[in-house]
This record gives structure tokens, C-alpha cells and sequence, in this order.
């Protein structure tokens, strides 16, 4: 992984784009990532752990509407934790994670590995959903940021 967090980051500082980060299921992973390597501070401006349902609400401003009809693991939720990330932070580029990495707290309809990342650059928006092997919290977590960082990598390409 940190092969891919310095290629990223040796993108952003190429491009001159800054990024922003709020995260759940990763708890700040991402973030740790990114700013694990020499020269990030040009590039990362914001990393957020938004892990309870009230801080999605109260930091990031998502309508308790959103998370009781759609839940905290939703593309909904997903879409407007990074489309709220980008109007707090101004940045280039910003990323958010939502998911349930276990070993508990999954029903059928949403079982553990079940992850949404969003990614906002500009105008443009991106919400994925990946359901990821149930290998283990840490497999889920590290799989999300990989694909997290594989996101950001393809956005500014």
C-alpha cells in the first residue's frame, strides 16, 4: 500500500492538487496512508474520522433524514459525506469511506465488507460500492483504502 500512497501523492504535488479525506469504517487509515509519506503536507489538507452517526451529522452536516432512511452504510449517505467533505475543505480533490468492516454489525441486506467510497473532484462525482471478502476488519479496511487510493489515482490521471 505504500507504494500506492507515494504514487499518489507524487500525482497531487505533479498535479497541484490537494485532496481531503472523512472516513468511518477505515477510522483513519486513508488518511495514515497518504500522510505516512515525505512531502504530503504540500497536498493533504484534511483527514475526518466520522464514525458515529451524530458526527456524520453534526461535523460533516448530513441530514438525519438520509442516514435514518438510507442508513450510515448507503450510497446516499456516501454521496453526501464527500459532497459535504468538498464544501468544508475546498480541496481538489476529496474522498469519502463508509462501511461495515466487522466482524459484527451485518444483516443480509448489508453484510460485513459492504463499502461504500465516494471521490468529488470538480464537477465530477463517483460513488462505488464494493462488497469485499469478509477476510477479517483489517483485510476490509485495507482493501477499502487500496481501492480508495486506486480511485483517487484514476481521477487524476
Amino acid at each position: 500500500m505504500n507504494f500506492l500512497s507515494e504514487k499518489v501523492v507524487k500525482k497531487l504535488i505533479e498535479k497541484k492538487t490537494t485532496i481531503s479525506v472523512c472516513e468511518s469504517c477505515t477510522g483513519g487509515l486513508l488518511s495514515s496512508a497518504i500522510t505516512s509519506v515525505s512531502g504530503s503536507s504540500k497536498v493533504f489538507a484534511l483527514g475526518l474520522v466520522t464514525y458515529s452517526n451524530q458526527s456524520k451529522n453534526s461535523v460533516l452536516k448530513i441530514p438525519k433524514k438520509i442516514i435514518r432512511i438510507h442508513g450510515a452504510i448507503s450510497y446516499e449517505t456516501c454521496l453526501s459525506m464527500v459532497k459535504n467533505l468538498s464544501r468544508i475543505a475546498k480541496t481538489g480533490i476529496s474522498i469519502s469511506i463508509t462501511g461495515i468492516a466487522g466482524p459484527k454489525g451485518g444483516i443480509r441486506k448489508k453484510p460485513v465488507g459492504l463499502v461504500y467510497i465516494g471521490i468529488k473532484k470538480g464537477n465530477k462525482t463517483l460513488v462505488k460500492k464494493y462488497l469485499f471478502k469478509n477476510k477479517g476488519r483489517l483485510y476490509i479496511q485495507k482493501t477499502a483504502v487500496k481501492k480508495s487510493l486506486d480511485l483517487v489515482l484514476s481521477f487524476i490521471k
